[in-house]
């Protein structure tokens, strides 16, 4: 399912989604840069009841939050330079530990990323004020 979304109806969704999520879910967010990935997860961790701002992962690869039901990871795999890098993220102690695994830019993570219980792509459209939102 595909939709057109402003940025605040894009946060209300992460919102709701992230109030929806069972324990232990693994959720991948593709999709170009500036695409609103982040916006989109920053969101998420909000309806997980992540109390305190969520911010990109990029340089640190993970960020821990704490949830209203536990741990919550918050992963950018855009620095990796090879899949093989993704083997020392310790993916078994993150989906044991995690109330919810938030991966950006999983492509990069190769076959080391456990399946998902839900995908994302977050694309731009014409309008830049709209993104393009897709459940794959």
């Amino acid at each position: 399912m595909t939709r057109t979304l402003t940025q605040s109806q894009l946060e209300a969704e992460g919102e709701a989604l992230g109030r929806r999520l069972r324990p232990g879910e693994l959720i991948t967010f593709e999709g170009e840069l500036g695409t609103g990935k982040t916006t989109f997860i920053k969101a998420v961790t909000r309806g997980l009841g992540v109390t305190g701002p969520a911010t990109s992962p990029t340089y640190a690869l993970v960020h821990r939050y704490h949830g209203a039901r536990g741990p919550v990871f918050h992963l950018d795999c855009f620095r990796l330079r090879s899949p093989d890098e993704a083997a020392d993220l310790d993916w078994e102690g993150l989906v044991a530990e995690g109330d919810a695994i938030l991966v950006e830019w999983p492509e990069r993570a190769g076959g080391w990323i456990p399946t998902p219980s839900r995908r994302f792509r977050l694309y731009h459209l014409a309008e830049p004020e709209l993104r393009g939102l897709e459940s794959l």
